[in-house]
Parts: C-alpha cells; structure tokens; sequence
C-alpha cells in the first residue's frame, strides 16, 4: 500500500491545488462547467481505485491517525453524527446548523442519491458500478495543502467528501505538518506535476502553488476564485505587478518576501500566457482589467444551485461576519460596536462567523450583542443554499456580496451590504484597503447597499 494518496491509476491530467474550502468549492463549480473539456483525452484505466480509496500515513496520505477518530477528522474537531465541522468554543451558544434541504428540483432531483451520483460520475466522463470502461474519461485530482487551522481543515474534509461524491479524486497533503513537511510535498508531487496538462489553482499568491507552478510543464493554467484576492490578482497581472495580496500591499517587503522574490517572478512569469500556455481566470468576480490572452470564465455557481436547495426562507435576518478585524485591517472595538449597531437596526438574530474569526472575538460578539454564533461547516453559500436562511443577509464588504446573489438566485433573499467606515481601519492597515473595499462593494451586482452605520 503506497504511503501517498494517489500513487495509483493513470497520471492525473489536471490536477487542482487548493488551500482553503472555498477554493475547493470554486474548483467543483469549474469541474460542473467544464466537465467536457476535463475528459478530453484522459484515458482511465479499468479498476483504478480513487486516490482516497486506500488510506494511508504519511505526508501525502489521508490523516494518519483519521480511522480511529469520529468522521476522519482532527482530535480537536471529532464529530459525532450530524455536529458541525469544528465545535464553537464552550463559552459560545451551541451552533445550530440546518438540517439539509431536499435537492432543487433539476434534472436529478427526483433520482435517489446513489443513481444521482453514478448519473454525475457518467455526466463527467467517470465509471459507475455495472458500467463498461470508456475510451475516455475524466482526470481531475484535487490536492489539498492542507492548512492548520482547525475549522479551515474541517471545512476542508467535508468539500473534500463532496468531491469525491462528485467522482473526483481527492489527495490530502499535511503541506504544514512539520519543518520537513514541505519538501515531502514538494518532493511527492513533483512526478505528477510534470505529467499533468493542466493545472487548477485556488490561491495565486500562495507561496506553496507559487513554488509548485516552477514545477510543471503544464501549458493549461486556470486560477478559480479565492475570493476578492481573485481582483486584485487579475489586476496585477495586467499591470506587470508583483503578486501582493491586497491587505499587505503598500508595506514594506519582510526578509522573507525578498529571498522567495525570484519564485514568485517565475510564478507570474508563468500566469502570463503566450503562444505555448493558456491561462485562465474562472471567477464571479468582477475583472476590469484584463490581460492580453487571459481567458475569463464566469462563475454563475451552477454546481452549488443543483446540489443544494432551494431553501427555506425565514422572516428575520443573518449576518455574515468578516475577518478585517484578524487581518490587522479593521479595529475591533470599532467592529463589535458596528456589528451590534447593523444587528439592532436590522433585527438580525444570528451571526454567521468567518473560519477565520478568532473564538474571543465571537466570545464577546455573542455577549455582547445577543446574537446567536454559527460557525458553519461548510462555505457560506452552501450553507445558505441549503436553509434555512434569513429574508435579509447582512455582510460588511466581503466576497459574499458577489457569491450569494448567484447562490441564492430565484429564492427571494435579499443581500445587504454595509460600507466600512474610514474611522474603523487601523493605524497598520493598508493605504489603499479603503478604496479596495468600497471597490468591491460598488461592483457588487444584485445587493442593496447600506450606508456606513453611526457608531455614536
């Protein structure tokens, strides 16, 4: 038994690196639309188990020590049946995560959920039990680089079981997991990645996938949304710019930004496309500059309306929380107060936390302004598609304002925007984390904007 996930069967013809749940969610949504062009000359060999199918340890393996624990998960997050991904600290109400809706009515929605995963593994190209080998089948393995921070890698199991319903092949790396665990990763893939033609990457401005794209011989390269990162990456890229995320940008560049500054000029080197590589850009981001050969492809979340829902729609309102307090962007006394002024003047009774809000935050969040935490166990848009979710969504500027009007299309919910207030950012934010954040509220589509609110 191969100590790595995904030593066996054919050599993956795309593989996708993702770091974050809604990497991977974007990755299925691109597989959903795509699934045509992903099956194009992959041959699959009969009887070539999943990459998941034999569980391993080791770096590139599942979780080591997964078997023995509740759901696979990590000690700090074993579930039992039916909890949420990553408990909420004790201090904190008990999540009350929804139950999940029936499946829309579609194509497959009246078919049981074993013939509607066969139905979408033959849709892609991939073999059902009882079918014959075809000539030609898809060949897409996501690679997750695995993070540790407990509820990101909860989030992050789950999207990786939803894939694998949907016949992809999933490899778990603990890209994190120890001094040596990144030349283990780096060593391991290095096979694939130079047999790979294409390559489906999350996150742009990740050093890892920065340091893997000066790997691959790959001449197909597609960048799927991380967010608002997706902007600013896109807009870099045509500027001839250095990959900076958008919250750093304007700093100075730390010791360790200028030793890995030659990796991160080959990686942009190799985003820009030319005659021999392809690049495209799959997001539902707005993107105003574009540059010269980059594709786009809009991301409508056709995957997520067809999997999930349609949901209940309560007569309240939720609150979608942001980490601009975690990433040195936004003060948090100023947050707290604006969070409990937007919750009062709109009656919104529960928060849904960013995975990346720290548990003292959300500890005197839920004291302090009464509002129920949720720290959900899926990306919002899932959870929100699969009910029951409030008439009204509040967000500061964030990347729902752009994903759940698709999300949620058809269903009646309206999602409100509430603009930051200049007198919130720190003294360390960025110069230009204003005009950014303004920027993705004003080219949100479909949301009702909200002024900034009084923090008298």
């Amino acid at each position: 038994m191969s100590p790595r996930a995904g030593q066996s069967g054919p050599p993956a013809r795309t593989l996708a690196f993702v770091e974050s749940p809604v990497q991977l969610l974007n990755v299925l949504e691109w597989a959903h639309l795509h699934a045509g062009r992903i099956a194009a000359g992959a041959q699959e060999a009969p009887g070539a188990p999943d990459a998941e199918g034999a569980q391993g340890a080791g770096t590139g393996g599942a979780d080591p020590a997964a078997a023995a624990r509740p759901g696979g998960s990590d000690p700090a997050t074993a579930l039992l049946p039916g909890q949420a991904a990553v408990p909420v600290p004790a201090a904190l109400p008990a999540p009350a995560l929804p139950a999940p809706a029936p499946p829309a009515p579609a194509a497959l929605g009246a078919v049981p959920p074993q013939s509607r995963r066969a139905a979408v593994r033959r849709a892609l190209g991939r073999r059902a039990p009882g079918d014959r080998a075809p000539a030609a089948g898809a060949d897409l393995t996501v690679v997750v680089l695995a993070p540790t921070d407990p509820m990101t890698r909860g989030q992050l199991r789950r999207m990786a079981d939803l894939a694998r319903e949907d016949g992809h092949r999933v490899r778990w790396e603990e890209a994190r997991g120890g001094a040596s665990a990144p030349f283990q990763t780096i060593g391991g893939l290095a096979g694939v990645l130079r047999r790979a033609d294409r390559i489906v990457m999350g996150d742009p401005f990740s050093r890892y996938v920065q340091l893997l794209l000066t790997i691959t011989r790959a001449k197909d390269l597609v960048v799927v949304d991380d967010g608002t990162a997706t902007m600013e990456f896109v807009a870099q890229l045509a500027r001839g710019e250095r990959l900076v995320r958008w919250h750093r940008k304007g700093g100075r560049p730390g010791a360790r930004d200028l030793l890995f500054a030659p990796v991160s000029s080959s990686a942009r080197r190799r985003l820009t496309p030319n005659a021999r590589r392809r690049v495209e850009v799959f997001s539902s981001m707005p993107v105003s500059e574009i540059p010269d050969g980059v594709t786009v492809t809009a991301n409508g979340f056709a995957w997520t309306r067809a999997r999930f829902g349609p949901p209940t729609v309560t007569a309240g309102a939720d609150m979608v929380g942001t980490s601009l307090v975690e990433t040195g962007v936004v003060d948090g006394e100023r947050y707290l107060e604006a969070v409990r002024a937007l919750a009062k003047a709109h009656g919104a009774t529960r928060y849904f936390a960013h995975r990346r809000e720290h548990p003292d935050k959300l500890r005197r969040l839920a004291a302090e302004t009464g509002l129920e935490i949720v720290r959900p166990e899926l990306p919002l848009e899932l959870i929100a598609r699969r009910g029951p979710v409030g008439r009204t969504i509040l967000s500061f500027p964030s990347t729902v304002v752009h994903t759940l009007p698709l999300a949620l299309a058809g269903t009646g919910v309206r999602v409100a925007v509430c603009d930051i207030d200049p007198a919130w950012l720190t003294d360390t934010a960025s110069p230009r984390a204003q005009g950014f954040l303004s920027g993705v509220t004003g080219t949100a589509r479909d949301v009702h904007r909200l002024a900034a609110v009084s923090l008298a």
